[in-house]
């Protein structure tokens, strides 16, 4: 396994993340608690959840799910890095969503609660939120911090100004602020490439990917299909929208003697900005999968070809000025 420090903070995390949203609902508990034993044993030690995981199971169901396998002992809380999140509504009664003091205390004794732990190594925010100043929100943050229940914080679905200001407010208040952003970024969404990245890279933010493979786009979708119509016509339309870029996406990857989904995780590694991208596994092989992409080197030639199929950005104005 290989590590690195959670941006610019001095917390070693490993460079593939397990993403657990499937656990509990579409993954069952003992499943789950199996794939979570393996990715520990094979060095995996940064595990991401979020409150309102569970779904059809329930809100909270994912994050219970983990506190089970966390009872088992054997080290399991105390060699996992956890990461959690607030924001997203636990139920329909007013506070119980959004980023509001009250909700970022209570939501977050919620989840210590259910996952049957102490502290939440990194409690990030899911989504931004426009109604509630940063000063409100980084004083729920610091009085947890104080507490011992949260150790650093981050975001996620954040623009590059909303991360820039949410840490000059922090460092006017003598607050670390955040140290990382989960962002949607794979070869077929590149948008952060235009602000989000550079903004991070200079503050220090580590970029968490979440979504790395387009929702299965970039798994081999074509080779898996033979062709054929899926069954789910979102997915179909989404698939004839990029065909001429996923044909040459897979020849490529053929050639390369590599799975796509590997390949896909292992371009995401080699970018400067990312930490860690989240693998979210329903099953035993799509973990074996994510394990993979880090023994996959991309040379420079690679990379270009890449960058030809999948048009990416350069950083804003560059993109779009002299």
């Amino acid at each position: 396994m290989e590590y690195t420090h959670l941006g610019s903070s001095g917390l070693t995390v490993s460079r593939i993340c397990l993403g657990t949203m499937n656990f509990g609902w579409k993954t069952d508990e003992a499943e789950s608690h199996t794939i979570m034993d393996r990715a520990l044993a094979e060095g995996v030690n940064f595990f991401d959840t979020a409150n309102v995981y569970g779904f059809d199971a329930g809100k909270g169901r994912t994050e219970e799910v983990l506190g089970s396998w966390f009872a088992q002992g054997g080290e399991r809380r105390e060699k996992t890095v956890l990461a959690t999140k607030v924001y997203g509504g636990m139920s329909d009664w007013p506070n119980d969503t959004f980023l509001s003091a009250r909700n970022i205390i209570r939501a977050c004794e919620g989840s210590l609660r259910r996952m049957g732990t102490d502290w939440i190594d990194l409690y990030q925010f899911h989504h931004v939120d426009l109604e509630t100043p940063w000063d409100e929100i980084w004083q729920a943050c610091e009085t947890l911090v104080a507490q011992g229940k949260v150790l650093y914080v981050g975001s996620s679905n954040h623009a590059a100004w909303q991360i820039v200001e949410g840490n000059a407010v922090a460092a006017r208040r003598n607050f670390t602020g955040l140290v990382s952003e989960q962002s949607h970024y794979n070869l077929l969404t590149r948008h952060v490439e235009l602000e989000v990245l550079p903004a991070a890279q200079h503050s220090g933010v580590g970029i968490l990917p979440w979504s790395p493979l387009a929702g299965g786009l970039l798994a081999g979708v074509l080779e898996k299909s033979g062709g054929t119509r899926r069954s789910e016509d979102r997915q179909q339309k989404r698939v004839e929208q990029h065909r001429p870029a996923l044909e040459a996406w897979e020849a490529l990857c053929r050639e390369l003697g590599h799975a796509p989904a590997d390949v896909g995780l292992a371009w995401l590694l080699h970018q400067p900005a990312v930490t860690a991208p989240i693998v979210g596994p329903r099953t035993m092989e799509q973990l074996e999968g994510g394990l993979r992409a880090l023994e996959i080197e991309l040379d420079d030639a690679t990379l270009t070809r890449l960058d030809e199929i999948f048009p990416g950005y350069r950083p804003a104005p560059m993109e779009y000025a002299w």
